[in-house]
């Protein structure tokens, strides 16, 4: 019988005794753990946590440990739900407790923060109060006041400080402009400048805005055509390297699903179930009853491998796996169960699994 570790004692109760009742299940079904994850496709790191109360076991793999024990499964099925719950409780009150510390840590981090901003924020206002008022009252930083020409206020400037002087205006009678000989009146009165004379630089403005257009788009076709007589002119070589491939192309290798990890040969000498090939990945092709064991050949299509299983035996029977060319062994320790290390095989039928008993009574499987 294995021998089970204590059950942490934070379990809650609902989940303690689910995962007693599991354990006496796999007790009265006198297999190991190994036995229990090859017949059910859950690993046997998998059944130690849920068997040890370090997690809870999923609803699959209590319908699988129910088919391998012969247990009801509605009776199972109601424990389990009840330790559902129980484990969802104790989630939630975990999730809020950290919940709880991260927001004190947070608080206290703030709080640290606001003590050590609060000497900054003093010095900025003692520096803004020390450099004056504002531009809008009218004092500067030297402290005099800016006054306009017109003698309201103004901002900060070379002015600043310095008094206005008053502006005297001619008295003189005003002398009506005579019109440019070069400017033609419209209707309304105006005079529209022509190109000639003084006054004809609006219009000649006009006109070179055009002239500055039509010289960009020139230098910009220029610059377009010297880069395609570039790339005209370039390396047939480098053209030539840029389209031939740079390696021929090579074939994958075979994609294994989820937890597989070997096929074919490289699954000579490893564990099955260490190397994901057990489970629901393998079955029995081949057994054999020999004395009060159960010999079987294990096949897995997925890993192209083949291992042998005894059950029922006693400590110190062997189990042996051939394919005519090599072989794997091993031996039955107190679990009462053995099984080998994997060997390559292309089909089924190319493996045999034989077994020696400590009493000396032998035996070898038989196809299906």
């Amino acid at each position: 019988m294995p021998r089970w570790k204590a059950l942490p004692e934070e379990l809650d109760p609902q989940v303690r005794e689910f995962a007693g009742q599991l354990r006496r299940l796999v007790d009265r079904s006198g297999l190991s753990l190994a036995a229990v994850a090859d017949r059910t496709g859950y690993s046997k790191t998998s059944w130690e946590r849920y068997l040890n109360g370090r997690l809870l076991a999923p609803k699959g793999a209590i319908v699988a440990l129910a088919e391998v024990t012969d247990t009801q499964l509605h009776h199972l099925t109601t424990m389990w739900e009840l330790a559902e719950r129980a484990w969802s409780r104790s989630e939630m009150r975990h999730d809020m407790t950290m919940e709880a510390i991260r927001i004190s840590q947070a608080r206290a981090a703030l709080n640290e923060a606001g003590v050590a901003a609060a000497p900054v924020a003093s010095r900025r206002a003692a520096r803004t109060a020390g450099g004056g008022t504002s531009a809008t009252s009218g004092t500067g930083v030297g402290g005099g006041t800016g006054v306009s020409t017109a003698g309201g206020p103004v901002g900060e400037g070379p002015g600043a400080g310095r008094p206005s002087v008053p502006v005297q205006r001619s008295t003189a009678p005003r002398i009506p402009q005579q019109p440019h000989p070069g400017a033609v009146p419209d209707a309304g009165g105006s005079d529209h400048l022509t190109g000639s004379g003084p006054g004809g630089r609006k219009e000649s403005g006009r006109r070179k805005l055009p002239l500055v257009l039509a010289g960009v788009v020139g230098a910009l076709l220029l610059i377009a055509g010297a880069v395609l007589l570039t790339d005209l002119g370039g390396d047939d070589d480098a053209g030539a390297a840029a389209a031939t491939p740079s390696a021929e192309p090579t074939a994958s290798a075979p994609q294994l699903p989820a937890g597989v990890e070997c096929s074919g040969a490289d699954c000579t000498g490893q564990d099955p179930e260490a190397m994901g090939c057990g489970g629901e990945f393998a079955g029995t092709v081949a057994r054999a009853t020999v004395g009060g064991g159960l010999v079987e050949v294990r096949y897995s299509e997925t890993c192209g491998a083949a291992w042998a299983r005894i059950t029922q035996a006693s400590p110190g029977d062997t189990v042996k796996i051939t394919d005519g060319s090599s072989e794997q062994e091993g031996t039955v320790d107190a679990d009462a169960d053995a099984y080998t290390p994997m060997v390559a095989v292309k089909k089924a039928s190319d493996a045999e699994a034989c077994a020696t008993l400590a009493s000396g009574t032998t035996g070898c499987t038989t196809p299906e």
